[in-house]
C-alpha cells in the first residue's frame, strides 16, 4: 500500500507518496509524468510519519532554508540506471546548476564507459519521482538551456530562484519539451 498526502506550496499542489516508511514520490499537480510507474493501490494518509517528515522539510526549503536531503528516506522507483542518475542529482549543492552533460561524464566514469548519452541522462532527470527534493530542477543544457523540467519551466525559475540561482543567466528554449 501506497499512502499520500497533499501539500499546499508557493509553486502549487504536490501529491508526497511514502511506502513502507519511505518517501517514494513528491509530483507537482499537473505535470508530466505525474505518479510515475507507481501502480499500487494508494490511500491518502496525512498522518503517515514518512509524510509528515517530508513536508515539515518542504516548509524549511520554501522557507528558505537549506535542508539536507539526508534527512528523509528516500527510495525513488526506477531502473538501476536511472537511480544512479538520481543519486547524482543529490549531489548538487543548493544554489547550484550542473548541465545534463557533466552528469552523464559522472555516469560514465562510474560505468567505466568512454561516454553516456546526454539524452539518457535528460530522460532519467525528467523522470524523477521525488522532484524538489531530489533536486532535478538544478539541470540546465550545457549552453545554459532551462530546458527540460517535467514540472514546467515557471516551476523550475521559482526553486532555482528561491535558492539564490540567478537565472538571467539561463535561456528558456524556443522549442523543446520543457515548454
Amino acid at each position: 500500500m501506497v499512502f499520500t498526502m497533499r501539500y499546499d506550496s508557493p509553486i502549487g499542489g504536490l501529491l508526497l507518496a511514502e511506502k513502507d516508511g519511505a518517501l517514494v514520490g513528491v509530483w507537482m499537480e499537473g505535470q508530466k509524468y505525474f505518479l510515475g510507474s507507481l501502480k499500487e493501490e494508494m490511500q491518502e494518509n496525512p498522518n503517515s510519519p514518512m509524510l509528515r517528515q517530508a513536508g515539515q522539510w518542504l516548509d524549511c526549503y520554501f522557507g528558505g532554508e537549506k535542508p539536507e536531503i539526508g534527512q528523509l528516506k528516500l527510495t525513488p522507483i526506477g531502473s538501476e540506471f536511472r537511480k544512479a542518475v538520481w543519486k547524482i542529482l543529490c549531489e548538487i549543492p543548493y544554489g547550484s546548476v550542473t548541465t545534463y552533460g557533466e552528469i552523464s561524464k559522472k555516469i560514465a566514469v562510474g560505468r567505466g564507459l568512454e561516454r553516456m548519452s546526454a539524452q539518457a541522462v535528460g530522460g532519467a532527470v525528467g523522470h524523477n519521482p521525488i522532484s524538489i527534493i531530489i533536486p532535478c530542477h538544478r539541470v540546465v543544457g550545457t549552453n545554459g538551456s532551462l530546458t527540460g523540467y517535467a514540472g514546467g519551466l515557471q516551476k523550475k525559475i521559482a526553486l532555482l530562484t528561491l535558492e539564490g540561482v540567478n537565472t538571467e543567466k539561463l535561456t528558456i528554449p524556443k522549442k523543446g519539451t520543457a515548454l
